[in-house]
């Protein structure tokens, strides 16, 4: 077996595994539920509106701001949403599962040992001055 092969095989069994079934089902029930998809939709249309805003020569800065305001009361209701925060939660166990797998390739091709290449997720030194902010 080539080494492609194997990447597929991998793909495969990221595909059995339950945190892929997890985040297909968090997304079956985002695209069911009517009420969240209307909520990102008019968050998108206030995005469109800003985005039209700031193009013109002498945008309304008022105007600019209100749309903001709309969009950001549309985005906590978005991320309060049920089905949301299940797809958040989902979508983040996936990923960590795949950057495990990942981290696992890079440092073997990169000369580290398989047997014990690992992930090893970020962790806060407690100067914040160079964070990009808390997980």
């Amino acid at each position: 077996m080539d080494i492609i092969e194997m990447a597929r095989n991998i793909g495969r069994e990221i595909q059995k595994d339950s945190r892929y079934a997890d985040m297909q089902e968090a997304i079956k029930k985002t695209d069911a539920d009517a009420a969240l998809q209307d909520l990102i939709g008019k968050f998108n249309l206030k995005r469109m509106s800003i985005e039209e805003e700031a193009k013109k020569q002498e945008h309304d800065n008022d105007k600019m701001q209100g749309y903001q305001n709309e969009m950001n009361a549309l985005y906590d209701k978005i991320i309060k949403n049920e089905n949301m925060a299940a797809y958040g939660m989902a979508k983040s166990e996936l990923e960590k599962l795949v950057q495990r797998v990942n981290a696992i390739i890079v440092q073997s091709a990169n000369g580290g040992d398989p047997e014990t290449a690992d992930y090893t997720p970020p962790s806060c030194g407690g100067n914040c001055s160079s964070c990009g902010g808390c997980h």
